[in-house]
């Protein structure tokens, strides 16, 4: 049976929300407002960052929480919301399993780098 629009969106919405409360727990130097989720249909990255956070985290991020994912897709829309000074990324899980996140391989190697 397929999902509901609903369950959709509340799925998506957990998503982006389990993201924020990671990105502030592993950055205790931001504030609460500084990662927000988007809003419903808003366009752009699915979680918004200041520009404190932004100078921390140069990441844009598109949060997929569903079965059958078309990362293709996924990273295009990625890549289109991408804010300027930023890489894009794809943070992604299905029902139980581990939430993975997909990068450009340079910007993994950059990453690594360091």
């Amino acid at each position: 049976m397929p999902i509901k629009r609903r369950s959709a969106k509340q799925k998506a919405t957990r998503g982006q929300n389990e993201l924020r409360v990671k990105l502030l727990q592993n950055f205790p130097q931001l504030e609460p407002d500084d990662v927000v989720c988007a809003v419903g249909s808003q366009n752009g990255c699915d979680i918004k960052l200041s520009p404190a956070a932004r100078q921390i985290i140069r990441y844009s991020f598109e949060v997929k929480y569903r079965e059958k994912l078309n990362i293709w897709e996924a990273l295009d829309q990625a890549e289109n919301n991408t804010i300027p000074n930023t890489d894009p990324a794809v943070v992604f899980k299905r029902n139980r399993s581990e939430t993975f996140i997909a990068l450009k391989l340079d910007d993994f190697l950059k990453l690594i780098k360091k």
